[in-house]
């Protein structure tokens, strides 16, 4: 049974509220981490400069920014973009994680697993 707090929300609505405020925060976070990370990538070289590796990079950046802009404009498709984004999420953190060598790597890697994950959360909600 849903209850309505004080201004008329069920707790229902807090909550999917408050988990989308949550992936919109992961998701700017990790759009901010693997756009930066690019240049620190390309400055590396070797693996870390690897076309594929910096292609990921910035679908993930990418597809983190356009999740984030659909969850704050309520858009009736948020569900599926977040569904989309927790799958290049993943593959960017187990990318990050193959040559993972520096704090940068390390944290690119966490941000993208803790996104994909809440963007998987935000998926199963409608």
């Amino acid at each position: 049974m849903l209850t309505q707090n004080h201004n008329g929300s069920t707790e229902s609505q807090m909550s999917i509220a408050s988990v989308m405020q949550e992936c919109i925060q992961n998701c700017t976070d990790c759009y901010q981490i693997c756009s930066s990370l690019i240049s620190h990538c390309l400055e590396k070289g070797g693996a870390h400069a690897d076309a594929e590796h910096i292609r990921l990079l910035e679908d993930c950046s990418r597809v983190c920014n356009l999740a984030a802009d659909f969850m704050i404009r309520h858009s009736q498709f948020h569900t599926r973009i977040c569904d989309a984004c927790s799958d290049i999420c993943m593959a960017c953190a187990k990318s990050c994680e193959a040559i993972a060598d520096d704090d940068m790597m390390l944290s690119c890697a966490e941000m993208c697993q803790m996104c994909a994950e809440s963007c998987k959360e935000m998926a199963k909600m409608h």
